[in-house]
């Protein structure tokens, strides 16, 4: 399993706002089976890339890099999920 390692982690929120980090092209294709959101074009080319990653027709870092836009774009990408907070938090204190 150690060959569909992914170069870095992905740290996902998932359910009530749980940090859960993604190491691995099984934990990215996992996350994406047990995903209860609308699926729609960003998902199923994750998906897709994962599956093919994990029955060696395609590349790790391609996985990686379609999990990260699915991730992004559905706000559940923690790095940018906690620069969003931290904006609000300033926002408030601005408006304040």
């Amino acid at each position: 399993m150690s060959d569909h390692k992914f170069d870095q982690s992905v740290s996902v929120f998932v359910g009530l706002g749980f940090p859960r980090e993604i190491n691995t092209v099984f934990d990215a294709y996992d996350l994406l089976l047990e995903w209860n959101g609308i699926p729609d074009v960003d998902y199923h080319a994750a998906l897709h890339a994962c599956g093919r990653a994990l029955n060696a027709g395609g590349a790790v870092r391609d996985a990686h890099e379609a999990f990260i836009r699915f991730a992004r774009n559905r706000g559940i990408l923690s790095e940018d999920a906690l620069d969003r907070a931290a904006e609000n938090v300033l926002q408030d204190w601005l408006v304040a």
